[in-house]
């Protein structure tokens, strides 16, 4: 467990610099969601938010089950050194984009649309969103959305070769995100304007682009775990 500390907090941390584009991903439905409640029931508002996040998480952890387990049957081959240097530069790619450099992973994202195709319109039997379940529900089939960060960071986590980790990264990746989209749900603006500005973008992309580097194989992650 201590080995996987470091990756859990790398994943936490992965989470909250996609914030931004989890904003242009999801800030549309949690601003409807919001607006969907009186303003004076402010708590049943955070209630529906919180389950809606919840189920969203949840589906980010299943993801990584699932893909975990064929990273586990992997694990014992030279495929899993491949799976690894994808994930690699798709963090890479990822890096670019939120730092507003280069735009080619939402191609990437074109791979689930056939899935999310088949998703999306059951979506429509829990809105509005007046309970919680209705809530829980729609946010597990909008973690399904095809999304490049969330696909960078899959592979990321099936590439250690245990479902179980790959499980618990993806946790910790959804709850890295949580904080952004449930200050949007609550119009926090000043977090999202914050968010947006050209100067924290392009931070959050060159960290999450040095991670694809460490991510790479080769012998600076051996100096990095000497020292």
């Amino acid at each position: 467990m201590a080995e996987l500390a470091p990756l859990l907090v790398s994943a936490l941390i992965l989470g909250l610099l996609g914030g931004g584009h989890c904003l242009g991903m999801c800030g549309g439905l949690m601003g409807a969601l919001t607006l969907a409640i009186p303003a004076e029931q402010r708590q049943r508002r955070f209630r529906l938010l919180l389950a809606y996040n919840l189920g969203r998480i949840a589906s980010y952890a299943t993801a990584g089950l699932l893909l975990g387990l064929a990273g586990w049957a992997l694990a014992n081959s030279p495929a899993v050194m491949l799976l690894r240097v994808i994930a690699a530069l798709l963090l890479i790619a990822m890096g670019l984009y939120l730092a507003g450099w280069w735009s080619g992973l939402t191609r990437i994202e074109a791979l689930g649309r056939g899935l999310w195709r088949f998703i999306q319109p059951l979506t429509r039997r829990f809105m509005p969103v007046d309970s919680l379940p209705r809530a829980l529900l729609l946010g597990a089939l909008w973690g399904w959305l095809p999304c490049g960060l969330v696909y960078s960071t899959l592979l990321w986590a099936a590439s250690q070769g245990n479902a179980l980790n790959s499980a618990l990264l993806m946790l910790a990746f959804g709850l890295g995100t949580w904080p952004v989209l449930l200050a949007t749900g609550l119009a926090a603006e000043r977090l999202t304007a914050l968010l947006r500005r050209r100067g924290v973008r392009v931070a959050g992309g060159v960290l999450v682009l040095l991670f694809g580097l460490w991510t790479l194989p080769g012998p600076h992650q051996h100096w990095l775990m000497g020292h």
